[in-house]
């Protein structure tokens, strides 16, 4: 399967993939620590069946030194001993958030007391839009048919500096 289009070529795609990118940027500046951003990334990426988004956030989280063990064991965070309670809630969140319309009630009460256990207002409010961000971008990439595999660590800030 072919990649169905290049939004990056497109003037309309690329002034919305401009604008969108600046948004994960306002979130790599917020105090949510990066490690816990790039796994929720990866695990919305897997829900979402997003290859070139695995691919990316797999390859950042480990240039930025996350283990090959924990990234390896982010799809089945509940039944592994490697994750903290606060990483714990944050996938939590994201999977809540992720699966909206298989939950008819959305986050639980449980989940969100767990990230305000966990979090201040500031970190999450990025956890909240980080969820809808990579959400988004899964759906970009899936719809238009991203490939995963030819991703190279950096190569998001690279394209943003252009």
């Amino acid at each position: 399967m072919e990649s169905r289009f290049n939004l990056f070529e497109n003037e309309i795609g690329t002034k919305f993939a401009k604008r969108f990118a600046g948004t994960a940027l306002v979130l790599q500046e917020a105090s949510l620590p990066h490690s816990t951003q790039e796994l929720m990334s990866l695990r919305a990426s897997q829900i979402n069946g997003c290859g070139h988004c695995i691919d990316m956030h797999t390859k950042e989280a480990e240039a930025a030194g996350e283990s090959a063990v924990r990234l390896h064991l982010v799809a089945a965070w509940r039944e592994s001993t490697v994750f903290t309670e606060a990483e714990q809630a944050a996938l939590a969140l994201t999977e809540a958030g992720t699966r909206l319309a298989d939950a008819h009630q959305g986050v639980s009460d449980e989940t969100w007391a767990q990230v305000r256990k966990h979090y201040d207002d500031d970190q999450i409010a990025a956890l909240v839009c980080l969820v809808a961000l990579i959400n988004a971008a899964n759906r970009m990439a899936v719809i238009t048919h991203q490939k995963g595999g030819s991703y190279e660590a950096g190569m998001f800030k690279a394209a943003l500096a252009h």
